[in-house]
C-alpha cells in the first residue's frame, strides 16, 4: 500500500523531551495513585501482575517504536494499521482507541477529584459538587489545548516533573521505613489465594496504569524528526515509568491493612498520613492533583489528534480536521469534550474507587485492539528484524493474556461502544463514494 502522509496543519513543534513528557505524563496519570485500592483484593498477586505488565509493555514499546521508525512520514497509528490490514480494520481499531481515550479523560478527572477530597473534604459532602468539579477540569484543559500543541507541551513538561516528586518520595519513604521499622512490612501482608483468575485480573488492572506508552507516536504529524524522536521517547518513557511503578506499588500494599486499602480514595496520601500525620498526606495530595492535571492535559491533546486523524482519512466529517490559528483542531476538541462529559456524568454514581476500577477496565478493553493490531503488523512485516518481530509476538501474547482478565460488564461496554462505530464507518464510506461519483 502507498504511504499516507501527514496533512496536519500545525508545524512540527514537539521535540524529544516534550514527547517523552507525553509518554511519562500520560502513563503516570492518576492511575498509580488510585490503583492500589483497586488491586488490594488481589493481595500479593498484584506484584506478579505488575511484573507481567512491565515486561509486556516493554515488548509493546519495542513494536510501536519500530513502526514509527519504519514509516516516519505517516501520520501515526491510523496509517500504520491501514498499511497492514486495510481501511476498515484501521477504522475499527482506532475507533476503539478513540472511545477509550475519552473514557480515560473521564477516569482521570474522577481520580483527581478523589485526591481533591483529601485537600477539601467538603467536596464529598454534597452529591453534585464532585461531578461539577470534574467537568470544570475537563473543559479547562480543552481551553488549554485550543492554544496549540506547543503550549500543551510546556504544561506537560512542568506537570510531569512535579508529579515525579511524590512518587520518588513514596519510594524514599518505603526505604526509610524498611531501615527504621522493618516490622511494619510484615504487620499487614495482604492475603489472597494465588489463582489464575486473580493473576489475570491483576494484570488487566495494572495494564491500565501503563496505558499511554504510544503517546509519542499518536501526534506524529507534529513531531520533529519522527523516525528518531518517537522511538527514543517511547522507549525512554516506558523504562522510566516501569522503574517508578515497581518502586511505588509495593509500599501501600504492605503498609496499609488490606481492608482499609481497598476502600481508600487516596492510598498514597494515606501512606504518608500513617507515617508522618495527616498534614503530610495533604501535601502529597497536592502533587498528585498537579500530576493528574498534567495527564488530563496530555490526553486531551491525544484525543483531539485522534479525532482529527479520523477526519483527515475521511472517517469523520472533514470539519473536525479544521484548525484554528494556533494549529489546534477546534471542533474536534469541543465535540470530544462534550462526549467525555456525558460519559463522566453517566457513571458518577458509585464510590470513587469503585467507579475508577470499572472505568479503567473499560479503557483497557478499548486499547487492546490497538495494541493487538500494531503488534501483529510488526510480526507480519518482512522488513523488520527477527528480534523485533519476536518482541512483537511476545507483546501480542501479553495482550491476549490481559484480555482474559476483563470481566463481563466492562467488556460488554467496550463491545457495545466498538459496535457503535460500524454504522459510523458505513455512513462515512457511503458519503465518500457519493462524492467520487461524477454526474452524467
Amino acid at each position: 500500500m502507498t504511504a499516507v502522509t501527514s496533512e496536519a496543519g500545525g508545524s512540527r513543534v514537539l521535540g524529544l523531551w516534550m514527547c517523552t513528557a507525553f509518554v511519562v505524563g500520560n502513563v503516570i496519570g492518576v492511575g498509580i495513585f488510585v490503583l492500589p485500592a483497586s488491586l488490594a483484593p488481589y493481595g500479593l498477586n498484584a506484584l506478579t501482575g505488575w511484573l507481567i505488565t512491565v515486561v509486556g509493555c516493554s515488548l509493546l514499546a519495542i513494536a510501536l517504536s519500530n513502526l514509527a521508525r519504519a514509516f516516519p512520514i505517516d501520520d501515526g497509528p491510523y496509517s500504520y494499521v491501514k498499511r497492514a490490514f486495510g481501511d476498515a480494520t484501521a477504522f475499527i481499531v482506532m475507533w476503539c482507541y478513540w472511545f477509550s481515550t475519552w473514557v480515560t479523560n473521564a477516569t482521570i478527572a474522577i481520580g483527581i477529584v478523589g485526591y481533591l477530597t483529601v485537600l477539601v473534604p467538603a467536596l464529598s459532602a454534597t452529591v453534585w459538587v464532585p461531578p461539577v468539579t470534574a467537568l470544570s477540569l475537563l473543559w479547562f484543559f480543552v481551553l488549554i489545548n485550543l492554544i496549540g500543541a506547543r503550549a500543551v507541551g510546556w504544561v506537560q513538561i512542568a506537570t510531569t516533573v512535579l508529579k515525579l516528586v511524590p512518587l520518588i518520595g513514596v519510594i524514599c519513604l518505603g526505604v526509610w521505613v524498611l531501615f527504621t521499622n522493618p516490622h511494619a512490612y510484615t504487620e499487614h501482608v495482604p492475603f489472597a489465594p494465588a489463582t489464575f483468575k486473580a493473576l489475570s485480573g491483576s494484570t488487566t488492572l495494572t495494564l491500565f496504569a501503563m496505558l499511554g506508552i504510544e503517546c509519542a507516536m499518536v501526534p506524529a504529524g507534529r513531531v520533529r524528526d519522527p523516525s528518531r524522536t518517537i522511538p527514543r521517547a517511547t522507549l525512554i518513557g516506558t523504562i522510566i515509568t516501569a522503574a517508578i511503578y515497581i518502586g511505588v506499588s509495593v509500599v501501600p500494599m504492605l503498609l496499609i491493612p488490606q481492608a482499609a486499602l481497598a476502600t481508600s480514595n487516596a492510598p498514597l496520601a494515606d501512606v504518608f498520613s500513617r507515617v508522618f500525620g495527616d498534614r503530610s498526606g495533604q501535601v502529597l495530595a497536592i502533587f498528585v492533583v498537579v500530576g493528574g492535571l498534567g495527564a488530563l492535559n496530555g490526553w486531551t491533546l491525544i484525543l483531539g489528534e485522534v479525532t482529527q486523524t479520523f477526519a483527515r482519512h475521511g472517517a469523520f466529517p472533514r470539519s473536525l480536521s479544521k484548525e484554528n490559528r494556533h494549529g489546534a483542531p477546534t471542533l474536534a476538541l469541543i465535540v470530544t469534550g462534550a462526549i467525555t462529559s456525558a460519559m463522566l456524568l453517566s457513571n458518577y454514581s458509585d464510590s470513587i474507587a469503585g467507579m475508577f476500577a470499572f472505568l479503567n477496565i473499560v479503557v483497557t478493553a478499548g486499547n487492546l485492539p490497538f495494541y493487538f493490531a500494531c503488534s501483529l503488523a510488526v510480526v507480519l512485516s518482512s522488513s523488520q528484524s527477527l528480534l523485533v518481530r519476536a518482541a512483537a509476538l511476545g507483546a501480542f501474547v501479553f495482550c491476549a493474556w490481559a484480555t482474559i482478565g476483563i470481566s463481563p460488564r466492562p467488556l460488554a461496554w467496550a463491545v457495545c461502544l466498538a459496535a457503535a462505530g460500524l454504522p459510523v464507518y458505513w455512513l462515512c464510506r457511503q458519503q465518500a463514494e457519493g462524492e467520487r461519483v461524477t454526474p452524467v
